[in-house]
């Protein structure tokens, strides 16, 4: 899930892992996060060794798909402008973004947007194939912004925090 639970070292050391993947392989994988549609015209880039983005295949559809650490995900413009403020700890952009991750995700804190694992109070929730509703207008779903949300059902995460979003699943967990 939100994978963007993201901490530059974190990343650094999963892209590192992720480098035994070939860049055919890598490029596969990135791609599963989002419907063939959009993947068949979508950007790849992948993170090197020192956190810098190598794009592996140029797109044309405005998409950009990649793997933060487990987790693949693929993101419309604004969601990667979203994504690159959490990694900075800058605030975000106030743009209505979209990202999908149907390959679901291996979890992430819903309270705490910098935790790389999880513990005993930081709720960790480990979500399905879902889309990710980043911005402003996402807070007026409605969603439960509850620290330990079903996963099965739309919820709010990272709530209270510059970085809230809506996680909706659109299918169950493999």
């Amino acid at each position: 899930m939100v994978v963007v639970s993201l901490i530059v070292l974190g990343i650094v050391a999963t892209a590192q892992k992720k480098a035994q993947l070939s860049d055919a392989q890598y490029i596969t994988q990135a791609l599963s996060a989002a419907p063939k549609a959009i993947a068949k015209g979508a950007t790849v880039v992948r993170m090197d060794k020192d956190g810098n983005m190598r794009t592996l295949r140029e797109g044309k559809n405005g998409f950009t798909c990649m793997i933060m650490g487990t987790d693949k995900m693929c993101n419309d413009a604004n969601s990667m402008e979203f994504m690159n403020a959490v990694m900075k700890h800058e605030p975000p952009p106030e743009k209505l973004g979209v990202s999908y991750m149907l390959a679901g995700d291996d979890g992430a804190s819903n309270t705490d947007p910098y935790a790389m694992e999880k513990t005993a109070d930081n709720h960790w929730v480990v979500t399905g194939p879902h889309i990710m509703v980043v911005g402003p207008a996402s807070k007026s779903l409605g969603y439960p912004e509850t620290p330990d949300p079903d996963p099965t059902k739309p919820y709010m995460m990272w709530a209270g925090t510059p970085y809230e979003h809506a996680m909706v699943p659109v299918a169950t967990a493999k």
